[in-house]
């Protein structure tokens, strides 16, 4: 039930989730993609088009109501002031690798709008970002899920031995915190 329901609605879900957040709804995708609920293509495809849509939103919102939002978020202020300066500095670099900075993903591209940035250049520069974000991410959650798979299974042959060992140190980190106790 749950594997038809992912398979069903994953893709417009991840759309959602990276167009609101990004990372978390990409990785568990990319997840979803290692145990083939998903493809990874599509899941690849489905992060850029979130994260590219969300971007185009916040630079039209910036563009033409970026103030306005600013006073409204005073918490976004502080970051609204140093990404303009590196905007100043660096405009097409941040345009190609604001994505990459946690915590910069909305108000960065809110602040190019602002600044006045030509929207073409900014169209194809985030197109060009958010392709290799959503690929490299998508591709690079994939591949550690695969190694991931590999290594549990391994682990599986040894989970015996692994459990008495966990509950060996767990023994003994207690018995040293008792023994420690009745000294103090």
């Amino acid at each position: 039930m749950l594997h038809d329901l992912i398979h069903q609605f994953g893709y417009p879900a991840l759309i959602l989730g990276t167009f609101l957040e990004g990372e978390v709804s990409l990785l568990l995708a990319a997840y979803m993609a290692v145990r083939d609920v998903l493809r990874i293509e599509w899941v690849a495809l489905c992060a850029f088009l979130g994260t590219f849509a969300s971007d185009q939103l916040w630079f039209y919102l910036g563009r033409h109501h970026g103030r306005a939002l600013l006073a409204r978020k005073p918490r976004w202020q502080p970051l609204g002031e140093r990404a303009s300066a590196l905007i100043q500095r660096y405009p097409d670099l941040w345009v190609l690798s604001f994505r990459f900075l946690y915590g910069l993903r909305t108000v960065m591209p809110l602040t190019i709008g602002l600044s006045g940035y030509s929207w073409r250049r900014y169209l194809l520069l985030d197109a060009i970002g958010a392709a290799i974000w959503a690929g490299g991410i998508s591709l690079l959650a994939y591949s550690l899920g695969n190694a991931m798979e590999g290594l549990l299974d391994e682990l599986r042959h040894y989970q015996i031995l692994l459990l008495v060992v966990v509950v060996l140190l767990l023994t003994f980190a207690w018995l040293y915190r008792w023994r420690q106790r009745r000294r103090g």
